[in-house]
Parts: structure tokens; sequence; C-alpha cells
């Protein structure tokens, strides 16, 4: 079942602009591998669930799965062939805002080579570009 909020305040929220790069959630933090964003996108909790199934059949229950974003935007849309007005539609979707720079997904406890295979199956199902990067260690 896709990801969404238990609860939230408003049900309805504006577009918003997404500008700029990621300064938070932007480095490896909880596994050893991630997958980093390159692009500015919306990616909805089906491609999210899409990218989690994608790794964890991948990897047959080895190693640990991270998913790092979370849909808490409630994206509406009006049907097809409606006429404008009425007010605004309802919630069609759930969506999450990535920004360059946005770790998406983060793996461990499997080698290098084979997070690398996993991860080029999780990217195929994201709607951004995405890259494949390590865990950088502070000095």
């Amino acid at each position: 079942m896709p990801r969404m909020p238990k609860r939230i305040k408003f049900r309805k929220q504006m577009r918003g602009k997404m500008k700029g790069n990621a300064t938070r959630g932007n480095y490896v933090a909880f596994g050893e591998y991630g997958l980093q964003s390159l692009d500015t996108h919306w990616v909805s909790a089906r491609q999210i669930e899409a990218g989690r199934i994608a790794a964890q059949h991948f990897l047959r229950r080895q190693g640990k799965v991270v998913i790092r974003i979370f849909p808490d935007k409630p994206i509406s849309k009006k049907p097809l062939e409606t006429r404008m007005g009425k007010g605004k539609a309802d919630t069609d979707f759930w969506a999450s805002r990535v920004k360059p720079g946005t770790i998406l997904f983060e793996i461990s406890g499997v080698p290098e080579e084979m997070a690398k295979q996993a991860m080029a199956r999780v990217a195929h199902k994201m709607p951004v570009r995405c890259r494949f990067v390590g865990r950088r260690l502070s000095v």
C-alpha cells in the first residue's frame, strides 16, 4: 500500500515553487550507499513503493533498504471532461518534493557491486535522473 500521512492539518495545498538544491537530506546517513537525485520533481507514493519493491526483490532479503523521502504533499486533479470552476478538486495522490541532491534510497549490508545493481533498478522507477553515491567519511 502506498505511503501517506496518518493525519494532516489541511486537506489541500498549493503547488508551490521548487527551486535550488537540497540543503537537507543530501548525504548518506543510515546506509553505506545511496541514490541521489539530479533533478527537481514530485515523486509520487506509487513510484516510491515501486522503487522499494524493486530493491528488495533484487536483494532477496539481504541487507537493509531505507527510504529517505516521504510523500507528504497532497496533489489534487480534476476529472477529465469537467468544466472549470466548482472549487478545487479532491486529492488524487500523495507526492514528495525532490530537489537536486536529495538522497532517495539507502542500502546497507551488501557489497558495493550488488548495491549498485539494486540502485540501478530503483533508478528506473524514479521520474528523476539519479546517481549512485557512497557514504562520505567525516574527518
